[in-house]
Formats: C-alpha cells, structure tokens, sequence
C-alpha cells in the first residue's frame, strides 16, 4: 500500500495537480478541463486494488434510458474506468487498478482517462439529460438581458 500512495503522490506532485489526502492513501484531486470546468477524482489505495471515483454529472431530469444507452454504449470502448450511477441515479467514472500495476505512466493514463471520458461526454450528457432545463435557462437568461455565453455548446436548444 506505501508503495502505491508514494507513486501517486510522485504522479500529483509532477503534474502539479491540486489535490487533498484525506487519510494516508486516500487523494481528491482536481482535474481541470474544457466543457466540464473541473472533475473531482478521488483515488483510494485499498488493501488490493487503487480505487478511482469521479464525479460526472448530477441524475439526469429526463430521458434516463437514453443517456444511460449512451453511457453503456461508451463504456464498450472505455480504459480503466467506466461509467456508473448511484443509489440516485447520479453518474460517476468508475474503476479499480490492482496494485502491482500501480506504475507512474499508469496513474498518469488513468488520471488522464478520467478527464477525457469526463470531459468529452459531458456536454452530451447534459443535452441528452437536461434539455427542458437549457430551454427554460436560455429563455430566462434573454428576458432579462443576461449572458448567455456558457450555453453557446447548445445554441441549438434555444428556443
């Protein structure tokens, strides 16, 4: 387990990457993208295997079974983590690495795989989950003459 906690903080601390150690082996870090500002990874070294938890997306307001096809159908071509819900429905990456192959350059491609599935799928998670909400947020933002610079990725959802 030491030798798993040392080599990610080697990894954190080489990518200078903003992260909390909660207990010794258990890690938040930040990871900053584009279409999701930030995803939260949390990597926790067990007796047997790294953990790896990142929070995508809150449960969906609608079409449920389309965005979970749309997620099912990703996690065919995902590494190391794969897409999950919980009790609530709400959608997390997910995944377990075992500790012997707990090696910078696989922390690294984990770490780096968690921002990318996060990231890229963001935005059609949102389309796909929470279209009557973009509708109502760009009518609401135009009556009353506020930006609506940050919904630009789904300019074809104004109403």
């Amino acid at each position: 387990m030491s030798d798993a906690r040392d080599t990610i903080l080697a990894v954190l601390e080489d990518s200078e990457l903003e992260y909390v150690e909660h207990r010794p082996g258990v890690f938040e870090i930040e990871l900053p993208g584009e279409r999701k500002l930030k995803t939260t990874c949390r990597l926790e070294v067990g007796q047997h295997a790294l953990g790896v938890h990142a929070f995508v997306a809150r449960r969906p307001d609608e079409n449920h079974e389309a965005v979970y096809r749309w997620m099912l159908e990703r996690n065919l071509k995902m590494f190391g983590v794969a897409f999950a819900v919980d009790a609530v429905g709400d959608i997390y990456l997910d995944g377990r690495l075992p500790l012997h192959a707990v090696t910078p350059e696989e922390v690294d491609r984990l770490l780096g795989a968690v921002l990318s599935y996060a990231d890229d799928s963001f935005n059609s998670i949102l389309e796909l989950g929470f279209a009557t909400s973009i509708r109502k947020e760009w009518a609401w933002r135009e009556s009353r003459g506020e930006s609506t610079r940050n919904l630009e990725a789904f300019k074809h959802l104004k109403p």
